[in-house]
């Protein structure tokens, strides 16, 4: 997620060239486009395969005994009565032999037909509780058809930060729509297990009255119009999971560019923002200083989608930001960028590892800030340091966090001060080959604190338990180097 606005340090933006813009246009990548899988037994499935838990920290939102492998969402949104209908195709494996089974779609949403490898099966929808009446065998696969109409709301967070007050599908005063959903919200409008533990692949089709358009994260496979309707599709043809997702609808203007590595760009801009233009094509170099520093980029594609909203999030292959100068500033664009290869290549098993993400993206935008601005970096972590103690006291430890206070600072600039600490422990050279091999040490997987040590103790051949202990667990500020 976007730092709070009280992360960023005044920053001296450097100016740079930027490569003109091409026309609008699907995106291409040097992978050709396969089709996508339409049978549970495709192995192409075979990459989604993931092991749900769980959460220790927010229970009543997915079902372990869920394990999806692909979406297939197709919404058709009314401007004009602001109502959603909606058809998702779920392939799934079954983690367990189980008379039943559960997604999570909000109650605004009205289920009108579940069918499980095309038989009609019944179901109960209570509250955000989709209960699908049909026995699984663990291991076995499953293909699911949902259909659902409604008028979507956003539900509420789980956190005291102004920005998040609420989760999911949001409408503004404008009518357009916008998503940002961590922990939860993507049940706000489809159907899913909504649960980071399980990634999945995703194939998103979406219907306007034009002009509007519909994005979604990923590579833009069609844009067509169909009697007065705006109908875009898009892929994400590498797991992710559900918080990671996005879907605006608006007036937008699209443009594409590419990285100096090649990487595909999409840029997505509401036309009445187009002072945001500038900024949102320094993307570009975001995404450029970060494979720098951390090897290639990840996914198939990058972008950013601007949206009215004053937060942001690292949605996967997309980003989505606010239309503001802080939320669309250079360290705001690279933080998002390195949540690529921290939280959505590799992805935080549960929400107890929040840190795992934000911490070691936090540290790397204080790196980049130091490297702009040339002030020294110990400097900059200094003046951090001074409010670590506060941070604990107000939300608790990074591994410990008030689940009513979800994505405070605590889990932000502690352990950003935690992996300076590694840093100066273990040198440059051990601490930057092992943080380049972690991504595709789990890559496309999910991962914890005991993952993650492990792996760092294997890369430099430092005993660190201790310290990742006293930083994560303390509700104390340890001592410092």
């Amino acid at each position: 997620m976007r730092p709070a606005a009280w992360l960023v340090l005044p920053l001296l933006v450097v100016p740079v060239g930027c490569t003109p813009p091409q026309p609008e246009q699907p995106e291409q990548s040097a992978a050709p486009l396969r089709p996508a899988p339409t049978g549970a037994d495709d192995p192409r499935l075979d990459a989604a395969l993931s092991d749900p838990v769980e959460d220790p920290v927010y229970p009543d939102v997915g079902d372990p005994g869920v394990d999806a492998l692909h979406y297939r969402l197709r919404l058709d949104w009314d401007r004009v009565r602001k109502r959603l209908d909606g058809r998702a195709t779920i392939l799934m494996r079954a983690t367990m032999d189980a008379p039943r089974f559960q997604l999570d779609l909000a109650g605004p949403l009205a289920p009108s037909s579940v069918r499980v490898d095309g038989r009609p099966v019944a179901f109960q929808h209570r509250g955000k509780d989709l209960l699908i009446e049909q026995r699984v065998r663990a291991d076995r696969r499953y293909r699911l058809r949902i259909d659902y109409a409604g008028r979507p709301r956003p539900t509420r967070s789980p956190s005291t930060r102004e920005d998040v007050e609420s989760v999911g599908f949001t409408l503004s005063d404008r009518d357009e729509v916008w998503t940002i959903q961590e922990p939860y919200g993507a049940f706000t409008w489809y159907p899913v297990n909504d649960h980071p533990s399980d990634k999945a692949l995703y194939d998103i089709t979406v219907s306007v009255q034009a002009p509007w358009a519909g994005v979604a994260g990923g590579r833009l496979t069609s844009r067509r119009e169909v009697a007065g309707r705006t109908v875009t599709s898009y892929r994400l043809d590498e797991p992710a999971a559900s918080y990671l997702t996005t879907l605006a609808i608006g007036d937008y203007r699209h443009e594409t560019d590419r990285t100096a590595s090649g990487v595909p760009l999409n840029y997505w801009v509401p036309r009445r923002f187009a002072s945001s233009w500038p900024r949102v094509r320094r993307t570009k170099d975001a995404v450029e200083w970060v494979e720098r520093r951390l090897g290639p980029w990840p996914f198939s594609s990058a972008g950013t989608l601007v949206v009215d909203t004053m937060s942001g999030m690292e949605t996967q292959a997309l980003i989505t930001l606010g239309n503001s100068d802080y939320a669309l500033s250079d360290p705001v664009l690279v933080h998002e960028m390195v949540h690529h290869y921290f939280g959505n290549q590799v992805t935080p098993r549960d929400w107890r590892d929040l840190w795992l993400s934000e911490g070691i993206t936090t540290y790397l935008q204080f790196v980049y800030e130091a490297e702009a601005t040339g002030e020294s970096l110990d400097g900059l972590m200094d003046v951090q340091a001074e409010r670590d103690q506060m941070l604990r006291d107000e939300a608790g430890p990074p591994a410990r966090f008030d689940p009513d206070d979800f994505a405070s600072g605590n889990v932000y600039i502690p352990p950003a001060l935690m992996w300076h600490e590694v840093r100066r422990r273990v040198g440059d050279a051990a601490f930057w080959q092992a943080i380049r091999s972690w991504p595709r040490a789990y890559d496309n997987g999910n991962a914890g604190r005991r993952q993650l040590i492990a792996h760092m103790e294997r890369t430099t051949g430092e005993e660190l338990s201790g310290l990742f202990r006293d930083w994560l667990m303390s509700p104390a500020t340890p001592p410092r180097t």
